[in-house]
């Protein structure tokens, strides 16, 4: 039986959006090595510092507003009243921050 070559696949993504995306990922699961890692990467894959801040600020926001929403939920559930304001001024079972 004779077996055919795949071609590879072109990537979807360039090397400098991937290395962003992967930023916003360490910095969601709070792992400083990664994002140690993952800065020298998108440094050397041509990321400026500006695109780095900037998927760093995203991602923290992500996480700010779904902490808040948690918190939110939390107290609901605990029946506390205190609720804070999300930063997209959504309630906690909608969106976070996106």
């Amino acid at each position: 039986m004779e077996t055919t070559k795949v071609e590879t696949e072109k990537p979807v993504l360039q090397d400098k959006i991937e290395n962003l995306i992967a930023i916003g990922a360490a910095m969601a699961a709070n792992c400083i090595p990664c994002y140690e890692h993952l800065y020298k990467k998108a440094i050397n894959s041509g990321n400026t510092i500006a695109e780095i801040k900037r998927a760093s600020d995203i991602a923290g926001q992500v996480k700010k507003g779904a902490h808040i929403a948690l918190t939110n939920s939390i107290n609901e559930l605990i029946g506390t009243e205190e609720a804070q304001d999300l930063p997209s001024n959504q309630t906690a079972n909608k969106s976070c921050c996106c």
